[in-house]
Parts: structure tokens; C-alpha cells; sequence
């Protein structure tokens, strides 16, 4: 399969639709060209066996601390995504497997339907850990190492979004929720829910900085 053109961070992953059993990822041997950092190659080759198509990006250094460095964009995971950015690697491998191995099957076992849409409000932001002011501790939306998940889309057309559905009376939108936020807490490093603060009342922020930290 040909190399997909450059992306801007910004770019959306799209509805490009559940991946075809003819698609294959691009051979990670393709997507490393001038990549010398031995950890990094190491994880997009793992990245690569996950069956994950996947662009490296080149690495951005914004200033104020803010960059994106080791960074891929997430093409496929097998369910489409929305809002992916740059995403570090390690990041990305987690993400990928979350969804799969975690959201997927806990989506059928809880609601008897699949997610086929995960909603994100993003990855890469320079900004502070609270978001307000130039001052702070940068968060690690600004290393590109976060994701905020918002929603899910499942096939029967119901949308199950962590603002509305957290504290769900359905018993199995509740379960669903609950796998989920368990299922992150064993891939990411830090996973913060609307039980942590008023933040974060209407998503879930998955990243791999420090940590374990589960709320």
C-alpha cells in the first residue's frame, strides 16, 4: 500500500468506515526513513504488529515546552476515531488497543451492539494542566501525549456519551461505561473521569505521563 501523504496535526481520522479484511497497514519498515531513535522505532514496530495504519510524523517543536515529538497520526484502528492528532507512540498503542481489545467487546457484552464510532475532542494542545493562563504546569496534551474521549456510536444508532450517560440508570449503559474506564486504567499511565473533577464532567482524558493514576 502507498505511503499516505503527509497530514497536518489537526487533521480528523474521518468515517473512513470498519477496516476491509483485503486492507493491510503499511509495512512499519516503510515508515521509517530517517527515524535513528531506537525506542521510537521499537514502538512503531510494535505499533505496526497491532495491525494499527499509521503515519510517523516529523517531529514539532512549538516553544513554551509544547512539542510533539515520537509522534504518529492514527489512520485505522478498526473503528473509526475522531479528531486524531499527533499522538506519541506509546499513546497511540494504548489507544489502539483500548478500543479494540477494551471498547469494542465491552460495547457487545454491556449494550448488545458494537461501537463503530469512538468521538475524541483531541490530542496535541499547548496549554496548562487547568487550561487557563500561560502559567502552570504544561499538561500532556501539550507533548501530544493525551486523548480526550467523548463518545461512542454503536451500530444500532445509539450515541453513548460520557457527559449524559456517566452515571446512567440503564444497568447496561452503566456496565459499558464502568468496563471501559477499567479497561483504560490498565493501558494509561493517567485516566481521568467525571468522578476526578468538574473538568472533565464530559469526557475521559487517557495520556501516558506519570503515573499509575486511575479517578
Amino acid at each position: 500500500m502507498a505511503v499516505v501523504a503527509a497530514l497536518t496535526l489537526a487533521a480528523c481520522s474521518g468515517d473512513r468506515g470498519r477496516r476491509s479484511s483485503a486492507r493491510k497497514p503499511t509495512p512499519a519498515a516503510q515508515l521509517m526513513p530517517g527515524i535513528t531513535s531506537a525506542p521510537i522505532r521499537q514502538c512503531l514496530g510494535r505499533l505496526a504488529e497491532q495491525g494499527v495504519d499509521f503515519q510517523p510524523l516529523p517531529d514539532r517543536d512549538f516553544g513554551g515546552g509544547c512539542l510533539a515529538y515520537g509522534s504518529v497520526k492514527l489512520l485505522d484502528v478498526g473503528t473509526p476515531t475522531t479528531n486524531l492528532g499527533a499522538m506519541t507512540c506509546p499513546l497511540a498503542s494504548a489507544f489502539s488497543g483500548w478500543v479494540r481489545f477494551g471498547v469494542v467487546p465491552a460495547s457487545r457484552a454491556w449494550l448488545g451492539s458494537e461501537v463503530v464510532k469512538v468521538e475524541t475532542f483531541g490530542t496535541y494542545n499547548c496549554r496548562t494542566i487547568n487550561g487557563i493562563g500561560a502559567t502552570g504546569r504544561l499538561s500532556e496534551h501539550a507533548r501530544s501525549n493525551a486523548v480526550d474521549v467523548a463518545a461512542f456510536i454503536l451500530a444500532d444508532g445509539r450515541r453513548i456519551s460520557v457527559k449524559t450517560d456517566y452515571r446512567s440508570a440503564d444497568p447496561g449503559v452503566r456496565g459499558f461505561i464502568k468496563a471501559v474506564h477499567q479497561s483504560a486504567c490498565k493501558r494509561f499511565a493517567t485516566v481521568l473521569s467525571p468522578d476526578y473533577n468538574a473538568a472533565h464532567n464530559d469526557h475521559f482524558h487517557l495520556d501516558m505521563g506519570r503515573g499509575p493514576f486511575c479517578r
